[in-house]
């Protein structure tokens, strides 16, 4: 089970050098939207995953794959391939009393400029009663068009 809230960033916002803290390359695309299944490459592991529906909460399983079935299967999907740094920052939030990790995600290529930040939770009263950072901007965690899957279909 995935829960989260997703957040947009502005970069001038951002209140330290993303350089220091650890990255990922990510390239993902999708072979459907409805379920949504992906294949992702992350550094260099690679994965197919099924998504459930929903926005804050929803099913979601990892299956690893090799580099040559992401390649093969990377020519399948539709729309477009989705390029992003994803630095991870952690984060000591007070009102919850628990460390989270905040997975801000850098977009390139046709979305380059856009910053998200999610963070996930154990449980769904955790990511109701999360306070964000100062820094973080507009909450679009019930806003689908930030969905990676949908900007996957964007013209």
């Amino acid at each position: 089970m995935e829960i989260e809230r997703k957040y947009l960033i502005k970069k001038e916002d951002i209140p330290f050098d993303l350089k220091d803290y650890p990255a990922h390359i990510i390239e993902q695309a999708y072979l459907c939207t409805e379920p949504v299944v992906r294949v992702r490459k992350d550094d260099d592991d690679y994965y197919m995953t099924y998504k459930g529906k929903g926005l804050k909460v929803r099913e979601e399983y990892n299956l690893p794959l090799t580099a040559d079935a992401y390649a093969h299967l990377l020519k399948k999907a539709d729309g477009n391939v989705i390029t992003k740094t994803r630095y991870l920052i952690p984060l000591q939030d007070n009102n919850l009393n628990k460390d989270l990790l905040i997975e801000l995600d850098v977009f390139e290529g046709k979305f380059e400029g856009l910053y998200l930040a999610e963070v996930e939770f154990t449980s769904e009263e955790d990511a109701d009663n999360f306070t964000p950072p100062y820094w973080f901007g507009e909450d679009v965690t019930l806003d689908g068009t930030y969905h990676n899957s949908r900007m996957s279909q964007a013209n």
